[in-house]
Order: C-alpha cells, then structure tokens, then sequence
C-alpha cells in the first residue's frame, strides 16, 4: 500500500497504512486545524485539557508509528486511525474541525 500524504485545505497529512487501516499522524492534523505555530506542543495541552476536563486519555486512542520526517528520516510519531482522529478532532475548538 502507498503511503501518500493526504491534503487537508492545502497542508499534508502523514498517513501510513497499518493492518488493513489508515493512520494519520496526530500533530499533522493538529497543525492542519490550528495552524498552530507548535503543533506538537498543542497536542500535549490538548491531551492534558481533555484529561483533566474528560477524564479521557486521548493518547490511548494513538499508536507510536515510524513516519517519514521533513529530514527524509523515520521517526516514531503518535498516529490514530480514522475513528479516532475523528475524536481527536472533536476535542480541537476550531472552526476548522467542525468542517470535517
């Protein structure tokens, strides 16, 4: 299977095809609806909110897979499948993510 990028409103998307599923990596669609500055950082505030405020863990809904960086080399980097990038989503206050 191809591991393309995936475009959302112009800003790619890392995916990885992983046992017969899609996974797309968490910061990527993060920078994507926030346009955050720090994606990496918003994820962390984000899975900190929502635990404290849910009592959900969201990084529990990812899995740790190698993605190919913007240095050509393969980092392990939290990825979610399409269910859970959907809540992931949900828990993103952005105009953007009501869109999807």
């Amino acid at each position: 299977m191809n591991n393309k990028l995936a475009l959302f409103e112009e800003k790619e998307i890392r995916r990885t095809w992983e046992k017969g599923k899609w996974y797309f990596s968490v910061v990527d669609v993060v920078f994507a609806l926030t346009d955050s500055k720090d994606p990496r950082d918003y994820w962390y505030r984000l899975k900190q909110r929502v635990s404290d405020e849910e009592k959900i863990q969201l990084s529990t809904i990812c899995r740790q897979l190698k993605l190919e960086s913007s240095d050509g080399k393969k980092y392990k980097t939290d990825c979610a499948d399409t269910e859970g990038i959907l809540r992931i989503i949900q828990s993103i206050p952005s105009k953007k993510s009501r869109t999807v």
